[in-house]
């Protein structure tokens, strides 16, 4: 007759797993606490790689002047409601907006020998760039069955460009860029006893949207 070995109660399995899981807990509190090497290992941000390539997609002249430089910060608040289901971030970004003039947009100098008067006619400032140099996250909640993805990364950097853009032109940078661009022209063109009046043409503005209308109407024909 073969015997049965018999059963280790539940109960000292139990007892045992939590003892052993207590001791586990003890050595790393002691090595966190005590030895430095510990407590990078146990705490630290672990080890990140970083692949990438460089992909140049084109390069062409430009003929801009910026004369201002803002640095800006904005709260930007992203939520997305689906099926019910909302998911919502909060983002503190900021970054810099340089504003100039765009002088492929045409230039003129006129020079009345008679009146000793060098006039320059410029287009109006507007902003040239955006660089965002910071995008923190304070709160992020995905929703039930609403998570964030990727393309929800996306927007927000999109969305704290430009909020950038509008918080910039409520401050007037371009007002700020052409008396900053006026001021360095007139230091530049310093003509002996001749004057130098810097304009600014007021059509410039109108003819570079209606550039942006056209080229945003070609391309959501193709």
């Amino acid at each position: 007759m073969v015997r049965s070995r018999p059963r280790r109660p539940v109960l000292a399995v139990f007892v045992s797993l939590l003892l052993l899981g207590g001791a586990l807990l003890l050595i790393g509190t002691a090595l966190r606490r005590f030895t430095p090497g510990g407590r990078g290992l146990l705490s630290g941000p672990g080890e990140t790689t970083v692949t990438h390539g460089v992909v140049v997609e084109q390069t062409r002249a430009v003929a801009k002047l910026v004369s201002s430089e803002t640095s800006v910060r904005d709260v930007v608040v992203y939520q997305n409601r689906r099926l019910g289901s909302t998911k919502r971030s909060l983002v503190v970004v900021t970054g810099k907006v340089l504003s100039g003039l765009d002088l492929d947009e045409g230039t003129r100098v006129d020079i009345d020998h008679s009146a000793r008067r060098v006039t320059v006619l410029l287009p109006r400032a507007k902003v040239l760039g955006v660089e965002v140099t910071q995008l923190r996250t304070y709160d992020e909640r995905s929703g039930l069955w609403n998570p964030f993805r990727p393309e929800d990364r996306d927007t927000i950097y999109q969305l704290a460009r430009d909020q950038l853009v509008l918080a910039a032109g409520e401050m007037e940078v371009a007002a700020h860029a052409e008396e900053s661009a006026r001021r360095m022209l007139e230091a530049l063109i310093d003509a002996e006893g001749y004057m130098v009046d810097i304009r600014f043409d007021p059509d410039s503005t109108s003819r570079s949207l209606r550039q942006t209308a056209g080229g945003s109407g070609a391309r959501s024909g193709e």
